[in-house]
């Protein structure tokens, strides 16, 4: 069954994607992204991926609009599965975003947790 759900605790968002991403259950996603990033400002995401097998065409535009619109409002993002493919949307989604992205491996979600919640990387 595909899903979106979140969970919101100040600045962090956590997102548990399950199945596919489709456009309706991105355009509920982010009127709630905007809403947190008007109380809190820059956001820590959390996506953590179970037996999610990707994007429809129509979600993978809502996404691409999203990432265009908030590419200064997320700080870090943190990518969670445990096949390959998702440890390669680390990188794949470097070019769309200011934000810090690191993969982490399901069983390492404590320590994903960890690194959002940490202080800011001071800049070079």
């Amino acid at each position: 069954m595909d899903s979106l759900e979140t969970v919101s605790a100040g600045r962090v968002l956590e997102v548990r994607a399950k199945g596919k991403l489709t456009k309706d259950l991105y355009q509920k996603f982010v009127p709630a992204v905007d809403a947190q990033i008007k109380q809190h400002g820059k956001l820590r995401i959390l996506f953590v991926m179970e037996d999610f097998h990707g994007w429809t065409a129509g979600a993978m535009w809502q996404d691409l609009k999203f990432d265009l619109a908030h590419w200064k409002d997320i700080e870090r993002l943190a990518l969670v599965g445990d096949k390959k493919w998702e440890k390669g949307m680390a990188e794949f989604c470097k070019p769309f975003t200011k934000a810090q992205i690191r993969y982490f491996d399901i069983m390492q979600i404590d320590e994903a947790r960890s690194w959002l919640e940490s202080a800011p990387t001071p800049a070079k």
